[in-house]
């Protein structure tokens, strides 16, 4: 069997390209390595009617109604290889088994590199986080930090402002922040800590205290730490693809990579802004561009 198309990621993006490529009577391979990477957040936000859903109740009711589709299938698998094919795309999964289909659209997502740091893991999806759109609501007027090795600390401290006034700005000991930015911060009430960061420490994942390598420590019950965002995908080297200067898959307005048949969807594609609500109405649009090309191809 040849697919029309298969989606290699279980995301909102892939999910939600599933539903309407399945709605078009298209077949479809959905492929998904089970390990989304919301599994460790408490509650998905920011998408109406699902506001305060859980990530595992969210991919429940995606695959129930998905599997309304008899032309959708769902492989739960991890794909290790992408080989261009004169009919279209070879997949092959992680125990040898070949799928073989006309389109493809990677819906990976991206990954989240931490810094180092003693305790991080103990508080991450129960009082530390990365995006305020998706928490911050949550941390609303309690003590709070907000914890980057990038310069752009500066527009993510001011946007946290909306939600606590009781801010901290940590920098992990970089120098980050111009002297001007400083006094506009601090003139807020918000306190800049230039000192590398030793550990977090609380309980039960609850956050209490921050604590430097100088020997001195901030109470805060909550934050935000910035990660870096890497490609899920490592097919690059494989397809041959363009890639963004933010290290996603270059794709043109309507979701074509630069190689023929070939499509990218949600986080994977633009990295930022990465939220469950972006992804889907992403995956969405690449469907249709996938569906109308399909079209085409039939009438040539």
């Amino acid at each position: 069997m040849i697919y029309e198309c298969a989606i290699i990621g279980g995301g909102p993006a892939g999910l939600n390209a599933a539903l309407v490529l399945g709605r078009a009577r298209r077949s479809v391979a959905l492929i998904d390595n089970n390990q989304p990477r919301n599994a460790v957040t408490h509650a998905t936000h920011g998408f109406i009617t699902r506001d305060g859903i859980t990530p595992s109740e969210f991919r429940r009711i995606a695959y129930r109604e998905l599997l309304n589709y008899p032309s959708v299938n769902h492989l739960q698998t991890e794909i290790v290889s992408v080989n261009k094919t004169a009919m279209g795309y070879e997949v092959v999964d992680i125990s040898g088994i070949r799928i073989r289909t006309k389109k493809l659209i990677v819906a990976t997502g991206v990954k989240e590199i931490f810094p180092h740091i003693e305790g991080f893991y103990s508080f991450y999806g129960k009082s530390l986080f990365n995006c305020p759109y998706c928490d911050g609501w949550e941390l609303q007027d309690q003590p709070i930090f907000v914890f980057s090795e990038n310069p752009s600390i500066f527009h993510t401290a001011k946007l946290l402002f909306n939600w606590s006034k009781d801010l901290v700005v940590c920098t992990n000991g970089l120098t980050l922040l111009s002297e001007g930015q400083k006094k506009q911060l601090q003139s807020k009430g918000i306190t800049v800590i230039e000192k590398p960061i030793l550990a977090f420490t609380g309980q039960n994942g609850r956050l209490e205290h921050i604590r430097f390598t100088d020997g001195t420590h901030t109470a805060r019950t909550g934050g935000f730490v910035m990660p870096q965002f890497v490609q899920s995908a490592p097919f690059r080297e494989q397809l041959g693809y363009e890639m963004t200067k933010s290290g996603g898959i270059k794709t043109d307005e309507s979701g074509r990579t630069s190689i023929p048949g070939l499509y990218s969807a949600g986080d994977a594609s633009y990295v930022k802004p990465s939220q469950v609500v972006f992804a889907a109405a992403d995956g969405s649009r690449i469907a249709m561009t996938v569906n109308m090309d399909l079209t085409e191809e039939e009438f040539e």
